[in-house]
Parts: structure tokens; sequence; C-alpha cells
């Protein structure tokens, strides 16, 4: 169900809800049975308008997203949910270029999976983005129960960036994870692979610019000035590293 105040969360149905958007037939059947069968709850819509009639009527909580529909194109509906919902979305589709792998991750979608694809992978890549948004960690006795730094909070179970207002500052769970996974290691080189590892699951390929990209989504959510971080610093053939004093909180 589409909430009406950006940053909802995703259902936690006993059966994660997934809606396919792809206006092929046959990959939406195969994915349907697929993903059903593997203990998904699965819907299918074909086009924009389905997507929306479809978040409409009940909760979701996987969105895959072809980018070639018929009545608006992928990006743009990929805009459309970024402004709507902050759930996890995994662009599906045949349009290998890398342009277009690194405009889908702009705009915020948590995963890219280029056509053909594996099944199997995509079960994996799907089951990871679901761990994600829906992990809320029970913190120990001795441990901090959020982050503080540069006039911010992250509240790890919340999954919640609060400004020094109070005010919410809206990420996705990539955007969430990757800056926990640098939060929790301030001011150390972390490898492009560590942080892959952290935000996905597996390493990072040779040509995979997804955490290039959601750094630099962190950075116009974060920096003062994103073309010159304070916080987020690049380490030239290394990686990142959060050049920030961070405070364990436990209010």
């Amino acid at each position: 169900m589409i909430d009406p105040a950006p940053g909802a969360a995703p259902s936690r149905a006993a059966a994660p809800h997934v809606v396919v958007v792809d206006d092929d037939p046959e990959i939406g059947l195969l994915l349907s049975r697929y993903l059903s069968g593997q203990g998904l709850r699965v819907s299918v819509a074909d086009s924009g308008a389905g997507l929306r009639d479809t978040m409409r009527g009940q909760a979701v909580d996987v969105v895959l997203l072809d980018l070639g529909l018929p009545d608006e194109d992928g990006l743009s509906l990929m805009r459309w949910l970024r402004g709507h919902w902050h759930g996890p979305v995994i662009i599906i589709s045949g349009r290998g270029e890398s342009v277009e792998r690194v405009v889908g991750l702009e705009l915020g979608a948590d995963d890219y999976v280029t056509k053909p694809f594996d099944l199997r992978e995509l079960l994996a890549r799907i089951r990871s983005v679901l761990r994600r948004a829906q992990r809320a960690p029970v913190a120990a006795p001795s441990a901090p129960i959020g982050f503080e730094f540069d006039g911010m909070r992250l509240d790890p179970q919340a999954r919640r960036l609060t400004r020094a207002d109070g005010s919410d500052v809206a990420l996705t769970a990539g955007e969430f994870d990757l800056l926990l996974a640098m939060v929790e290691r301030p001011n150390q080189v972390l490898s492009r692979d560590r942080l892959m590892n952290a935000v996905h699951g597996r390493d990072a390929g040779p040509y995979d610019r997804s955490i290039d990209v959601q750094v630099g989504r962190l950075r116009r959510k974060l920096e003062d000035d994103p073309a010159s971080p304070k916080l987020i610093k690049s380490v030239r053939g290394s990686g990142y590293f959060f050049a920030a004093t961070v405070r364990g909180s436990r209010a």
C-alpha cells in the first residue's frame, strides 16, 4: 500500500509480497510461478498504471521493475516510486548498457538484474533486499542503540536517520545499510567489496558501480556541498571512509 508519507516501510506479512512489473506475459507468468513456489506472494502488473493500482490496494514488500513498459518509461516510474514509497526496488531489464544501470541506481533502485537472468540469482537478490528492509537488530544490553554524528542521529533498530531538529532524512534500504556500515567503522578505509557485501551481500563485479552511485546519493542527502564532501571521503584506488566523530547513544 502506498503511504501518503514518504519513507513508509514495506509490509511485515508472513509471505512477502513481490510485484513484478513487466509487459511480457511469459516473463510475468514465469516469475509468478517460480517465486510463488519459493514461498512468496506475487502480483504481476504489465504497466505503470497496473503497478499504481496494485499498490493502492495492498501492502507491497518488493517491486521488480522492467524499464521497457508500454505506457511510460520505467525510469520515470522509478522516480514516481521513490516519491511515494521507499521499499526495495530491483530493476530487471534487457537494457544492459551501464548508463541504464547507473541511472536506475541514481534514481533509488536497490539492485539491477539484466535479462536473461538466472532465477536462483534473482531469488537470492530478492531475499537479500527483504532481509535488509525488514531487519531490526536487537541491541545487547551494553551496546549503544543509536549513533550520533555531525548533528544527526542514526537508529539501527528503527532504521531511521534524523537531523538535530528532529526531521527525518529519507533513505532507501540500500542507502541506510551503506551509511550504517560507515558509521560503525568511522575513519577507516572501507573497500568497495566490503561495502558491497554490507549492502548487497556480494562482492562487486569489475564493472559494478552501484556502491559509487549510492555513495553519491548519500552525499546529496548528508553533505552541505556534495561536490566537496566532508563526511564521506573517497580514497583513490581503495574505497571510502567516513570522516566524522561518531558517538554511541542510548536515547
